[in-house]
């Protein structure tokens, strides 16, 4: 397995062939299935619409004859999800999203296979087959590998939805491996209505906005040296001093405590010291990739950059390694690298590699400075192994 490094080919004879087990720190994944983003396709014949490059690759195996070979294995494997996809075949029939699912489930138990004990995996998808497959992915990793079912606000309600309520958002499987997994605490900025009915006073001649805390704890947690008289004042009964004296001296000369009329002291919290409020499982304050972005490709299922920076960076660490096996425009590629991580794509289209080459090559150009700088192994393949011919297609040179 080489790093900082673009496969292409299908991703589970990828996997199969180049990682090692517990090889990789970080999974992303947002599975494709036509050049719109919705997965009204797995629940009808799709041979024959469209024609992408990805429908080339994946169309005869969304139907559940042209997954037969994956539906096969995937029961006789003796797995749990085996056992699921063939109760769900008995409930719904030879469908294509029976034959969605059964490509899914072997790919997901690979990248298990990959994960380190620490590692995360995070799985984008919408709500429309997100229930199927987190049904999947708590057979492979196991009830308590399910950390959030995290909702992404990728669009507003606009023009007439019909009978329903406006479909406005993705939805962000999130699992790890163990219970001991990498992660960093994001955090969202506070509000202005917040900033003003939590850190009203200003710090005269800073303007610094600050809130006040109490100094005082429980006795029960008391130690000697929380026990002592502070200018003359101690805590009330059943109360110790939050921190030794040695500490309080030192917020005394640093300025930061506030007394009050009876002379206890009170420490002053600043606004800009504090990280902010933690990130919650309803992301609403990423917007999607619109026409007049600057980031925008082209790419239909395109994430915006800071959607993938904030998973990277909350589920890694500096160096540790980003696996995409969905890789498409490389926007999780481009995310690890900007934050100092190692990083594989698997992508089975041309257009994936002639774009994230792209992006690389003019956003980190001490990284990369020619495109044989980014490693490409392999060329992109069908499902039945069948290579499209040379590197060069419909004009798109990897």
């Amino acid at each position: 397995m080489q790093t900082n490094t673009l496969y292409f080919g299908d991703n589970l004879a990828v996997l199969r062939r180049e990682f090692p087990d517990e090889s990789v720190d970080l999974i992303y994944l947002d599975p494709p299935f036509n050049s719109k983003r919705d997965y009204n396709m797995v629940f009808r014949d799709i041979a024959g619409a469209g024609d992408t490059a990805q429908l080339k690759a994946f169309g005869d195996t969304h139907t559940f004859a042209g997954a037969a070979a994956e539906y096969n294995e995937l029961i006789l494997s003796g797995y749990p999800e085996g056992h699921l996809v063939h109760a769900l075949q008995q409930v719904f029939g030879p469908t294509p999203l029976v034959a969605y699912l059964s490509i899914m489930a072997l790919r997901l138990r690979e990248l298990h296979r990959v994960l380190k004990p620490t590692g995360s995996l995070y799985l984008h998808c919408d709500p429309l087959a997100g229930h199927f497959l987190k049904l999947i992915v708590d057979a492979v990793f196991g009830s308590y590998g399910f950390r959030n079912d995290i909702a992404w606000k990728r669009t507003s309600a606009h023009g007439n939805v019909g009978r329903r309520y406006a479909a406005v958002q993705d939805r962000l499987l999130y699992y790890t491996k163990t219970s001991d997994w990498t992660w960093h605490q994001p955090y969202l900025g506070y509000t202005a209505e917040y900033q003003r009915s939590h850190y009203g006073q200003v710090e005269e001649g800073t303007g610094r906005r600050y809130t006040t805390r109490d100094l005082t704890a429980s006795m029960q947690r008391a130690s000697k040296g929380q026990l002592y008289e502070w200018k003359g004042v101690r805590p009330v009964s059943s109360r110790c001093w939050s921190f030794a004296q040695s500490k309080m001296e030192a917020f005394e000369a640093e300025g930061r405590l506030v007394y009050g009329p009876s002379g206890v002291p009170r420490l002053k919290l600043y606004l800009e010291e504090m990280p902010g409020t933690p990130c919650d499982d309803v992301w609403t304050d990423i917007p999607p990739i619109n026409s007049q972005s600057p980031e925008r490709l082209g790419f239909p299922t395109q994430k915006p950059l800071a959607l993938l920076e904030r998973i990277v960076a909350a589920s890694s660490n500096e160096g540790d390694l980003v696996l995409d096996p969905f890789c498409g425009c490389g926007t999780a590629v481009v995310a690890a690298q900007k934050l100092g991580r190692r990083w594989c794509g698997i992508d089975i289209t041309a257009l994936a590699a002639s774009t994230i080459k792209k992006r690389l090559l003019e956003n980190f150009p001490d990284a990369f400075p020619t495109p044989a700088s980014i490693p490409v192994v392999g060329f992109p393949v069908d499902l039945a192994g069948r290579g499209f011919g040379p590197p060069e297609i419909a004009g798109h040179q990897l």
